[in-house]
């Protein structure tokens, strides 16, 4: 007979437990929570509005008022509205002044991106141990206090104790025994030339070579394949790879240069004559000498409008370059 089989039931599947649900956020308790990091900040930010906007805003009102001593003193000042300025702008030695520093900062900032490409490119190519020196060294010099190196600076070119005159008479040229440097408005300038490209060449130097290390080291090698000399290869390869760098380096030592205040009062004030009078110091040899100071005020705010022209024209000028080249 046959035997009848039972069906065999289907394999019975593990019930599926719900997935977990996330757990909800918690809400901050309070609007406080909310307010603490910016209370945080508040001091910094604080600190910073006083110490930078503040004294530009005084100085965008004082320029546009009758400041003077008498003024400083009882604080009753009158508006006067673009009477300053036209003073200013009909001033002759204004205009020279303005010529002055626009020559200065040309000088300086093409011998700090020349020199300072030169160096990068040299301690690019060097051994650790050359480069470590070259890097201590250039650190060191950068580190070094604007006052102290500009008395330094006074010290080298003495008339009396100097040791460039003594080094130059060693040499045979009795010309320059007892030489007064400071008193020569050529060699004043070329001094103060010297100093501030020094003082700046480090720090542009140290950041273009950190840039270099980023260019592949396939793209020079491409390039020596194909036959590109040395010269060709920053112009193709280097160059391009690091024009936001230069841009950025560019535009800081403009600026650097326009505000060289400090080394020119200490070492010269200006002098001889008005040989190395730039804007900053021409706007406080206004302040100071008669007390005007309403008008070194507009001299300054005509130093920031002619800076910040500059910098707007050479940008437009790169990203123009840059559009041309996608």
């Amino acid at each position: 007979m046959p035997v009848a089989v039972e069906p065999t039931s289907a394999p019975r599947t593990p019930r599926q437990r719900p997935a977990p649900r996330p757990a909800a956020r918690r809400k901050p308790a309070g609007r406080a929570h909310g307010l603490w990091p910016y209370a945080l900040i508040a001091p910094a930010i604080g600190g910073m509005l006083y110490l930078l906007v503040y004294p530009l805003v005084r100085a965008v009102l004082i320029s546009f008022q009758d400041f003077r001593l008498r003024q400083l003193i009882s604080g009753n000042a009158e508006f006067v509205g673009l009477r300053n300025y036209r003073t200013l702008l009909a001033d002759p030695r204004f205009w020279e002044v303005v010529r002055r520093t626009f020559l200065f900062m040309a000088v300086n900032v093409v011998l700090i991106m020349v020199i300072a490409t030169l160096v990068a490119l040299m301690v690019e190519r060097l051994r650790r141990l050359g480069r470590t020196v070259v890097l201590c060294s250039l650190v060191l010099a950068w580190a070094m206090p604007v006052v102290a190196a500009t008395t330094v600076f006074q010290w080298l070119f003495h008339s009396e104790f100097g040791i460039v005159n003594w080094a130059l008479t060693s040499l045979g040229l009795d010309s320059f025994e007892r030489y007064p440097w400071f008193a020569n408005g050529t060699a004043a300038f070329a001094i103060l030339v010297t100093l501030i490209v020094w003082q700046s060449v480090p720090f542009a130097a140290i950041t273009l070579y950190s840039a270099l290390t980023t260019v592949p080291l396939e793209l020079y090698e491409s390039a020596r394949l194909d036959g590109a000399g040395a010269g060709r290869i920053f112009r193709s390869v280097t160059f391009p790879m690091l024009r936001p760098i230069f841009l950025l380096v560019f535009s800081l030592e403009v600026i650097w240069t326009f505000k060289a205040f400090v080394q020119i009062w200490v070492m010269t004030r200006g002098g001889p004559g008005d040989a190395t009078t730039i804007l900053p110091v021409y706007a406080v040899q206004t302040a100071l000498s008669s007390q005007r100071y309403d008008l070194g005020s507009a001299a300054s705010m005509i130093t920031v409008v002619l800076m910040s022209g500059v910098l707007v024209l050479y940008f437009r000028q790169m990203f123009r370059q840059e559009d041309e080249t996608r």
